[in-house]
């Protein structure tokens, strides 16, 4: 955004200096519509990731999605590769990391540095599985520079274990290397391009994995995603592979398969829910049936609220009197590729407030009173809800709902607007609107009223900070607020930087691994890699030969 002239231009940024982002301390037009565009690609990027909702589809979507990344790409370069440091989902992250590296000779090399931190940073913390993906995306685009290898060689040489990811995940890891031009030394190297010349390997799990196409032992030391494949092949009951699979089961693998384990009577296989995270575990709850719910009431509440209470941490009980009102109208369901997932964050919020508050009055749209027992049914009434919910006199009201107020249309918008103007002038009442669902056609969450902060949220484990990052939607805080706001982040998110940088680092490298001269594209001639899918909630398993291509393919994120 170009300067204009009458404005003070402040600076604020980290420790070491490394990230600047400037506020302007007098606001033009210009400001407030650039702090707007901000919120609304940050809204949409928490919220959204490309696939069908109850009021659009996903073709929608997606083109909505991109059409945001371009515009935030090209107008606000800074703040957007900023956004890596806010709590935008693992979909959207990996598409602007993408973005940053596809359109790197547009950013001079300061902010290439920069943008190089944060991006090493968010690789750290994203599922092994998307990032693999990335790296496939990246191959097709043809972006090989060296920036972009020496990115890809930090994050390999980070990995904790890359024979176990070379088992789990074989066609991308050799994709990845292939892309970045390095020669895993060893029987890794063997492994990846030639598995069946070694008679034998000194690795254990990759010996496990050889072991596996004719012995069935074998199979229990390998990844549960992949044994699966095996079990199928050696025809290994589906029990009896549960059973002896379980110490191999990560966290989130034994709860997708509590159903079934239960079912078949594979005890071996049962989950601690009370270590589950808050969101993953409210869909997990919704996924029962009624009957089942009412039967594990005890088991369900208490795994809840420990989660609850483990999201809350030293928030717990610090934010008085709050009331909340939870959307179950039937647009909950949200769509076949995101079942139930708007009331499963309603639900997740409503313990999650319940572990923040000192005292606390949920309101559910249907008038139940029993959370465990809500189900996608009726209309949206928000207004009378909201009138409900302000008869209390909380501090702070906390509305969860995807925002289409129909019975009647509107009320819940006026009844803000009065209580604000009228009746609460001076804010004793805190009120934010969270929205789980991405309005396509709108390219923002949708809203309740112009006075009333609303934010974007896909996990309940966000809310406290999406309730700071909303008071800007407010239209009380502008750009230099957001800058400062962001650098916050910015600052707090580089604190516990990985050894990479983004740029070629004195480090470690890969065993092998040799640096190749500095080229724009890729020389290697075209080849089709499937791209590795991400670990979520949705879930379609392929098998492929012996098992070794047989994962999970879920469609939202981890």
């Amino acid at each position: 955004m170009p300067p204009h002239p009458g404005r003070r231009r402040t600076v604020a940024t980290t420790e070491n200096g490394a990230i600047t982002v400037a506020a302007e301390s007098t606001e033009t037009f210009a400001d407030l519509v650039a702090a707007e565009d901000v919120l609304l690609f940050v809204n949409a990027a928490i919220t959204s990731t490309g696939q069908s909702e109850f009021h659009s589809g996903a073709g929608e979507q997606s083109l909505s999605l991109v059409f945001l990344h371009d515009y935030m790409l090209g107008n606000y370069r800074d703040l957007y590769a900023a956004t890596l440091a806010l709590d935008v989902n693992h979909h959207n992250a990996a598409r602007i990391i993408r973005n940053l590296l596809v359109t790197a000779a547009e950013a001079d090399p300061g902010r290439r540095r920069a943008e190089g931190r944060l991006i090493a940073r968010r690789l750290a913390l994203l599922p092994p599985p998307r990032v693999y993906r990335l790296f496939h995306e990246l191959r097709r685009a043809r972006v090989n520079n060296r920036r972009t290898r020496a990115i890809m060689r930090d994050w390999l040489a980070a990995r904790p274990d890359l024979a176990f990811d070379a088992v789990k995940y074989r066609g991308a890891v050799k994709t990845a290397f292939r892309h970045a031009h390095l020669a895993p030394g060893g029987e890794l190297g063997t492994f990846l391009f030639a598995p069946h010349r070694k008679a034998a390997y000194a690795t254990p799990i990759l010996e496990s994995w050889r072991q596996a196409h004719h012995r069935k032992a074998a199979i229990y030391d390998l990844p549960y995603t992949v044994a699966e494949g095996f079990a199928a092949k050696h025809g290994i009951p589906r029990a009896a592979f549960l059973e002896r699979i379980a110490p191999r089961l990560t966290r989130l693998e034994r709860l997708r398969v509590q159903e079934s384990a239960h079912t078949l009577g594979a005890e071996a296989a049962r989950a601690d829910l009370t270590t589950m995270p808050l969101t993953r575990l409210a869909s997990y709850v919704l996924g029962l049936p009624l009957d089942d719910r009412v039967r594990r009431r005890t088991e369900l509440t208490e795994a809840l609220r420990a989660a609850a209470r483990r999201t809350a941490g030293e928030q717990a009980g610090r934010w008085g009197r709050v009331a909340a009102v939870l959307d179950d109208s039937f647009s909950s369901y949200g769509s076949a590729q995101k079942r139930r997932r708007p009331l499963a964050v309603a639900l997740a919020c409503d313990f999650l407030l319940e572990a923040l508050a000192s005292r606390y009055t949920p309101l559910w749209l249907s008038g139940r009173t029993d959370a465990l027992l809500v189900r996608p049914h009726g209309a949206t009434p928000l207004g009378e809800r909201v009138l409900d919910a302000l008869e209390a006199r909380p501090e702070r009201l906390v509305i969860v709902s995807d925002g289409w107020d129909n019975a009647p249309p509107g009320l819940a918008g006026e009844v803000l607007r009065v209580w604000r103007t009228r009746l609460d002038p001076d804010g004793a009442c805190g009120v934010v609107h969270l929205n789980p669902v991405y309005d396509a056609a709108a390219f923002d969450v949708r809203r309740l009223a112009p006075g009333v902060p609303t934010a974007g949220i896909r996990d309940a484990e966000d809310l406290v900070a999406l309730a700071e990052l909303a008071r800007f939607a407010e239209g009380r805080t502008g750009l230099p607020e957001l800058r400062a706001h962001l650098a916050r982040r910015v600052a707090a998110f580089l604190g516990a930087e990985p050894p990479g940088t983004g740029e070629l680092p004195k480090t470690a490298e890969l065993p092998g691994a040799a640096e190749p001269p500095e080229t724009s594209q890729s020389p290697e001639p075209s080849e089709t890699a499937d791209p590795v899918p991400d670990e979520g909630d949705r879930t379609t398993r392929t098998t492929g030969e012996a098992g070794e291509n047989a994962r999970r393919t879920p469609g939202e994120d981890a």
